[in-house]
């Protein structure tokens, strides 16, 4: 005999609403796998940077990292591996702001924080695309006092000053966010990590072309500002990817 009319639809109505809660468990495990996946990439692309950046430092012939700066590493038979470099790690920032966003909308610096981190991945995929021109004797071949300028070299100029503004502003948003929080050293962090990429920013292009002491302390400056602030990337992806783990 069967059961009376409401007695079965409960009964589906029980396995709907199992089935809905089943689809609903996955679609949140899938949402948190990809989350944490963007952020990974934001961790990884700064050590990918520093590592591949210093082996080539070490093994390029005729570089000197007291009178070069990095993006002259772009030209040359061995250029394409910096130019890689630069897509490749943009595309990672890229995918570590989305994951930002993902895990900050919503909150303080939620919005601006990712778009300006995405800016300077942008930056570097510009960066790429746009060959820095030789200069200083590298590489080797190149004139020691060759400084012209062409079309391809400007937009590297611009494309990287666009994407380091947006580093810059973004380690200013997010020292907010976390000043409004009280994690006192994170916004201390934060905002030093900005203010000395600033300084070095400036330095370089300012001074990169004087010559002499000061070209070597401000491209020596710079190099240093690049792994500070690839470190902050870095140490910010994974805080966010430990909240969401």
């Amino acid at each position: 005999m069967r059961g009376p009319p409401h007695a079965a639809r409960a009964v589906r109505a029980k396995k709907e609403r199992g089935m809905q809660h089943s689809i609903s468990q996955a679609g949140t495990r899938a949402a948190t796998k990809l989350t944490s996946v963007l952020l990974s990439g934001g961790m990884v692309a700064g050590p990918l940077y520093v590592i591949v950046g210093a082996i080539e430092m070490l093994t390029r012939p005729g570089y000197d990292p007291t009178r070069h700066d990095l993006s002259l590493m772009s030209n040359g038979n061995l250029g394409w591996i910096h130019i890689s470099l630069f897509i490749l790690t943009g595309l990672l920032t890229i995918a570590g702001a989305l994951g930002m966003r993902r895990v900050l909308r919503g909150s303080r610096g939620g919005t601006w924080g990712p778009i300006l981190l995405g800016i300077y991945g942008l930056g570097l995929i510009g960066a790429g695309f746009f060959i820095a021109d030789p200069a200083h004797g590298f590489p080797p071949g190149t004139p020691a006092d060759a400084h012209a300028v062409s079309w391809h070299g400007l937009l590297h100029f611009v494309s990287g000053a666009i994407g380091f503004i947006g580093l810059i502003a973004a380690c200013f948003v997010l020292a907010r966010r976390f000043a409004a929080q009280r994690l006192r050293g994170w916004a201390v962090y934060s905002a030093t990590t900005g203010v000395l990429f600033f300084a070095a920013f400036v330095g370089i292009a300012v001074g990169s072309s004087a010559g002499g002491a000061i070209a070597t302390v401000v491209i020596l400056a710079f190099d240093v500002a690049v792994v500070l602030g690839w470190t902050w990337i870095s140490v910010l992806s994974l805080r966010l990817l430990t909240m969401r783990t």
